[in-house]
């Protein structure tokens, strides 16, 4: 199974084509508005505008850790906008522990994304995906944007 084998919907409610993140590296973040991490939006931002040739950063807006991102889709995007220049693309909220969106179980299943079984742990854990669709590696919520181990796989 791939990235594109999974039906996404952005935080308006648009489908996103699945062939959208072929041919760029996909770095897949849950994001919320209310957590220590949430300054991370500023390094996301900057590494995306320094690699949208190669470079898809997708935030998913999560509440189910610390309950820290409790607004709705008008709210996330207004916050993410007005504090943070967000340009990336956002997805809609998305369930993480329980019954987990398909992008998630995907991410943490090794039966379904062939490489391990993954749990995420908070809020800005980070997956990263190749420009074929395939999960590489999972990065630790304190994980920076612009750490070598993110710019080095870009490299």
């Amino acid at each position: 199974m791939r990235l594109q084998d999974i039906t996404l919907h952005d935080l308006n409610g648009k489908k996103i084509p699945q062939d959208y993140f072929l041919g760029k590296k996909v770095l897949i973040v849950n994001v919320a508005s209310e957590c220590g991490y949430t300054r991370q939006y500023a390094g996301l931002q900057e590494l995306y505008d320094q690699n949208k040739n190669k470079l898809i950063v997708l935030g998913c807006p999560c509440n189910d850790f610390g309950g820290q991102e409790p607004g709705n889709e008008n709210e996330i995007q207004l916050f993410c906008e007005k504090n943070y220049g967000v340009t990336f693309p956002l997805t809609e909220k998305m369930k993480i522990k329980g019954q987990p969106h398909p992008l998630y179980d995907w991410l943490c299943s090794k039966g379904k994304n062939g490489i391990g079984d993954f749990e995420v742990t908070w809020n800005f854990q980070k997956f990263l995906v190749d420009e074929k669709g395939n999960l590489e590696q999972c990065l630790s919520p304190g994980t920076e944007p612009l750490s070598e181990e993110i710019t080095g796989w870009l490299s």
